[in-house]
Formats: structure tokens, sequence, C-alpha cells
């Protein structure tokens, strides 16, 4: 079951495109996998730098879903850095330092109040652009940190959320298991929909045809999601901090001919969250 809030079909996916936003580069792969190709839905990225050109693309892609990804690391803030100086840098960006800054979220009241902010800030951006929230999810899975989720299900509410990304992919690391229980509940507790397994966190930046034909063949019952990394460029020429992610190989699979009848063959029943996640 994906959620109290929806019911699973036997098997269904969906392909979503992270990092929507992030370089025009990623934005023009995004445009050309949903036209030509087998990809489903984006995750936008609402401070990125090339946010306005995703959003143009995205108006004119009516079978694109379009979701929003929080970004809480490593990457730009809505506000300004004068509005959240305990959550960026000078230049208003966010660090990478994932565990030292989820500890600060957690036990200092005026992080987290900085921190509620801007996940308000990111949910009124993605309201602005006047696109149908399909789903929310966080870059690099942050709203697995309770206190990250906490919020995004509460300021979500008001900005009608009804499904997020449950980052399970099989034989996900011991460590992760009991943040994904805990996240698996909350979201079942809330009424909000959720995938039942990923596709994409073993081999991030690196999802070419190979690798996808191979995981398509092994597909589980219920709601998948494979999520990608497309551009029309790789690595470092999208940004420094993805210098090994094979971008155009990823694009190169969604374009593929060969995924296409694996999939037409394999699991028929596709879409975004909002397709394959029925109301009760």
């Amino acid at each position: 079951m994906s959620g109290q809030a929806a019911v699973a079909s036997p098997r269904a996916l969906i392909l979503t495109a992270d990092d929507f936003g992030l370089h025009p580069a990623v934005n023009e792969a995004v445009e050309m996998a949903c036209r030509d190709g087998v990809l489903n839905a984006a995750s936008l990225m609402v401070a990125a730098p090339a946010a306005a050109d995703a959003v143009a693309r995205a108006r004119r892609l009516p079978g694109l879903r379009v979701g929003l990804h929080l970004v809480l690391a490593d990457g730009p803030a809505m506000l300004p850095p004068a509005r959240i100086p305990a959550l960026v840098d000078a230049q208003g960006r966010f660090g990478s330092a994932m565990a030292r800054d989820g500890c600060r979220f957690f036990f200092l009241p005026g992080a987290r109040r900085q921190l509620a902010a801007e996940i308000r800030a990111q949910f009124e951006a993605f309201a602005a652009t006047g696109l149908a929230l399909d789903h929310v999810n966080a870059h690099k899975h942050f709203h697995l940190h309770p206190t990250v989720l906490s919020l995004t299900l509460a300021i979500g509410r008001e900005f009608g959320l009804r499904a997020v990304r449950l980052p399970r992919e099989h034989r996900a690391p011991l460590l992760l298991r009991p943040w994904l229980a805990l996240l698996r509940r909350r979201l079942a507790a809330a009424g909000v929909a959720h995938n039942d397994y990923v596709v994409g966190i073993a081999n991030s930046g690196a999802m070419d045809e190979a690798t996808l034909l191979a995981a398509l063949a092994r597909l589980p019952a219920g709601v998948g999601e494979i999520y990608f990394h497309p551009a029309v460029v790789s690595g470092a020429e999208v940004t420094a901090t993805m210098r090994g992610y094979r971008h155009a190989d990823e694009l190169a699979a969604l374009l593929s001919p060969r995924v296409r009848a694996a999939l037409d063959r394999t699991v028929p029943r596709r879409g975004g969250f909002a397709d394959v996640l029925a109301p009760a």
C-alpha cells in the first residue's frame, strides 16, 4: 500500500528527473526526455540558476508532472542570507555537512525557525509558478531527517502536498532502514501518498541504458520510482559537485527505443505521482 491516501496498482512506475532548474543543459534534457523519451516527471529546484527556464519549458510540456525538489544542502537558498544566517554562507548557499546541519536543525530552535522559513519560501516559489504540485522530495534525500520531514509535512499541507518520495532502494544500507521506516510511518499517518521503492541511489549519476534495462528486468510489484540526473552535457559542465556524473548517458537511456520497448512490455502503467497513485 503506497500510503493511506493512495491505492497502488500491482505494478506501476514513475520516471523522474531530479535537479530541474539547476542548469540549462539539465532543462533541455528534461524537455527532450519528456517529449521524445520515457520521462514522466521532474523535480524542480526553485532557487537554482535556471529555474525560470525550467518553468517555461514545463509550461509547454503538459505531459510532464513537476514536483518540488527542496534544497537544504549543497545548493542555493531561496531566502537571502540575512534571513537565514544559521543555514547558509555569505553567498546564500547551503553547505554539504549534512550530519552537522541535521544536528543543528534538531537541537537549535533558532536554526529550526530559519529552516521553516526557508522551506515555506521554497513552497511559495513553487506555488508562484502556477504548476500543479505533483510531489515533493529533497536534494540528497534530506527529508529523511525527522525535523525536515515534520516541517515539510506541516508547511506542505498548506500548498496541496499529496505525495512524497520514499527513497527506499533494494538492500538499503542498515543505517538508513530505521529512518526509512520512520518516514513511511509518518507519511501514512499524515495521509500522504508515496512510492513503494526507488531505483537510482546505488547508481546515482550512472543510470545508463544497460543499468536501466537490468533494473527493469527485476522490478518488484508495487509503485516504483526510478530517478535520473539527465543533461545534454556531463559532470562538472553541469556543476562542480557532480564531476563524476554521466548526465548525457542518463539522457540517452531515457531516449532509448530499447528502454521504451522494455517499459511497454513490463510496466505499461506509468506517469507522475498524481497519475499512478489514485485517491482511495
